[in-house]
């Protein structure tokens, strides 16, 4: 499909300065692309585990690549299959011809990206250059308008945004770009975004487009949470929140045989843009580097550049009095710039293992979780399991950590589909059933410990429990190889609320009464915080820090509630 998209306005006041306004005043419980309400979600298996908000992936060939012999679109449409993990609900390619163009071809839909795309319609997605979109949407968020990435006609073009996150404070933005008498036709922080970067940034643009000054200007109103990728003309843009908080790594697009032999090629065909570095082997492509915290980057035809880094703003107040916690200390160079909060459950659950973060793969540190958590809560067991199978890597670590024996106790369905509203108790009740097979062999008279990554509500543990009981396990011990969630998350992580939560009901020992569990113990924040540090590799000094909000309540800015 081509898209002709009316102009808007060509300039319009200044955007709101960050800090001016209640960031969450109004605002419906976080995930997706922001802004929707949360609802009330089934109480069935599915509902059990946290849930990503999308992934983005952008394409960009060299000028002497042929587009014949390497089509965007397909290279996209690869990617984000490789990144569905991160959102299933919906998907969007757009791509564009280059310097000049007027028109943008897209595709977009609701469901999988590889029942949205077929090979007529990736036909149809001509250009040398393109972004895409797979996204996860919280309840009544399945509106098709919804579906990224988002286009809008600015004075110099058509411009398409794709965002992974969700911004602290886009109900007092909201409010300025509606208050210019700019519509907004959904409630989505992508548009919103859109809309802004739209605008001429407040210095003008004296020979040309500055989108170095449009996005620095979005970046220094609303510090997180967020991963772009923007395309215009020929060139796409990579952009980081300040605080680092959601992904987004660069990759050079390979000739096949280079790939197979090992080699660098001085000569890429293209460079790409992901969510997770998981994508790039699908596409043909290798890791340069990840995006750091602030920075925007320019892909084009010439290659990559560093545009600029905004800096991470300083605390509004200090962190002990915002974080309103009498044991936290000040230090004078925290209150001169705050350090980088990078998700630490990208690590535990959304990543897909073969991802690199900070220099570490996501396997390794799901492993040293799982050691880590085997020395603070050791149990006399026959075995080790886990739940299929992000928590994999953790129960091996457990294993290898103890001395026990890894064995495989479950077996997933993974055609089961989506689990919706059950029509009836016998249903919901066999809703495990469907998803899990037991392994009877493995379990008859055992002392079984299995390993989760999380728990959160605490509604898919315990009929794991009963089938592994009726299966022949003489013990069922549970370890969580992350720690109790207490808290919301309010940057683009689908977090039930406080009063959900099951950490905020049930202590270790009455939750594993309450599961059916013979014992249950979590991994400490320390431990947690220990396993992903232990492997970070700093380029360039480039800091390290990671968000624990959602366990320990701390938040990276200030909330005002």
């Amino acid at each position: 499909m081509t898209s002709r998209i009316q102009d808007p306005s060509p300039s319009s006041p200044p955007l709101l300065s960050w800090g001016s306004s209640s960031p969450l005043e109004g605002r419906g419980a976080p995930g997706g692309t922001g802004g929707v309400s949360w609802g009330n979600l089934e109480d069935t298996a599915e509902s059990e585990g946290l849930r990503e908000a999308c992934g983005v992936f952008g394409c960009v060939l060299t000028k002497d690549a042929d587009p014949q012999a390497v089509n965007v679109a397909h290279v996209i449409y690869v990617g984000l299959v490789a990144l569905q993990h991160r959102g299933q609900e919906s998907a969007g390619i757009v791509t564009s011809e280059g310097r000049g163009s007027m028109e943008l071809h897209y595709h977009k839909g609701n469901g999988l990206v590889a029942t949205i795309f077929s090979d007529d319609k990736l036909s149809k997605l001509k250009g040398k250059v393109g972004i895409g979109h797979s996204r996860y949407c919280t309840a009544g968020g399945r509106d098709p308008s919804n579906t990224q990435p988002f286009m809008v006609h600015t004075r110099h073009g058509p411009l398409a945004t794709a965002h992974n996150g969700e911004l602290i404070n886009a109900v007092a933005l909201r409010k300025t770009v509606l208050d210019r008498g700019v519509g907004l036709s959904t409630q989505s922080d992508s548009e919103l975004i859109t809309q802004m970067l739209s605008q001429t940034p407040p210095r003008g643009e004296k020979s040309g487009p500055d989108w170095g000054a449009r996005i620095r200007h979005l970046m220094e109103a609303t510090p997180t949470a967020y991963s772009l990728v923007l395309l215009h003309e020929d060139k796409i843009y990579g952009v980081r929140d300040p605080f680092g908080n959601r992904p987004l790594c660069i990759g050079r697009l390979m000739p096949v045989k280079d790939i197979y032999d090992g080699m660098d090629s001085p000569k890429p065909l293209g460079w790409v843009l992901s969510s997770e570095s998981c994508a790039f082997q699908s596409v043909g492509a290798t890791l340069m580097r990840e995006v750091y915290p602030g920075e925007i980057v320019e892909l084009g035809p010439e290659g990559v550049r560093s545009l600029d880094i905004v800096p991470r703003p300083k605390p509004a107040k200090p962190f002990s009095e915002a974080h309103e916690d009498p044991n936290h200390t000040d230090h004078a160079d925290i209150l001169q710039g705050p350090p980088p909060a990078f998700c630490i459950f990208e690590y535990v659950y959304f990543a897909r293992a073969d991802s690199i973060y900070e220099g570490q793969q996501v396997y390794s540190v799901r492993q040293r979780c799982g050691r880590q958590l085997a020395i603070e809560s050791p149990v006399e067991a026959d075995i080790i399991s886990t739940v299929p199978e992000s928590a994999t890597p953790a129960a091996i670590g457990f294993s290898l950590q103890s001395g026990i024996p890894y064995v495989e106790v479950l077996c997933k369905n993974r055609y089961v589909g989506r689990s919706f509203i059950q029509p009836d108790t016998r249903s919901r009740q066999l809703a495990v059933a469907k998803k899990f097979g037991a392994l009877t062999e493995n379990l008859a008279g055992r002392r079984v410990v299995l390993v989760d990554d999380s728990i959160v509500r605490g509604t898919t543990v315990g009929p794991i429990i009963r089938l592994l009981r009726q299966s022949g396990a003489r013990e069922v011990h549970i370890r969580i190889a992350s720690p109790p969630i207490h808290h919301p998350c309010y940057m683009g992580i689908n977090i039930p609320t406080r009063g959900e939560l099951i950490a905020n009901k049930k202590p270790p020992e009455e939750l594993a009464k309450f599961i059916g569990a013979d014992s249950l113990a979590y991994l400490s924040i320390d431990g947690l915080v220990k396993a992903v540090k232990d492997g970070v590799v700093s380029k360039n000094c480039t800091p390290s820090g990671h968000c624990t909000a959602c366990l320990d309540g701390k938040y990276p800015v200030h909330l005002e509630w």
